[in-house]
């Protein structure tokens, strides 16, 4: 069942087997307020378990790449497309976000990034090959994120 991200009132609907559920939850409200006012797009979420196709994709993107497979158990996840770029996103239990955005028409725009919720541990999957930057946010604390460019067609 697809669930409308509220970032005006944060919820942990859909995360809460999280240990870190609130800063996901600010994570994910976090996404929801970008998609809002930069491209008037209201952020869904639905079940991972609603959305195979989705987490396939995510995870055919990251083995192909970067040969990277998470441990951590995916909770949600979103897919949708705003003038020509293609999102595809998971959140997992442990608080890591992984997005793909992929331009439909400018190969080099494409890129795969990863954001850690306050709170969380890099995931070993990722600790030796990234280095993570820090935002703030009003809406999910400190954000520690990073990101890598795609070189295949998918």
């Amino acid at each position: 069942m697809s669930y409308k991200v509220d970032f005006a009132n944060v919820s942990t609907t859909g995360l809460e087997s999280s240990p870190v559920a609130e800063a996901l939850a600010g994570l994910r409200a976090n996404e929801a307020r970008y998609f809002m006012n930069k491209y008037n797009h209201e952020f869904t979420v639905e079940p991972a378990e609603e959305s195979r196709e989705t987490l396939a994709y995510v995870n055919r993107v990251l083995k192909e790449e970067r040969n990277i497979e998470f441990a951590a158990k995916p909770l949600e996840t979103s897919q949708f497309q705003v003038e020509n770029i293609k999102f595809s996103y998971v959140f997992y239990e442990d608080g890591l976000s992984v997005n793909v955005m992929y331009t439909v028409d400018n190969p080099k725009k494409r890129a795969v990034g990863f954001k850690l919720s306050e709170g969380m541990e890099i995931p070993k999957e990722l600790e030796p090959k990234f280095k993570f930057a820090r935002q703030r946010s009003k809406l999910a604390g400190t954000i520690r994120g990073s990101f890598f460019v795609i070189k295949g067609e998918y």
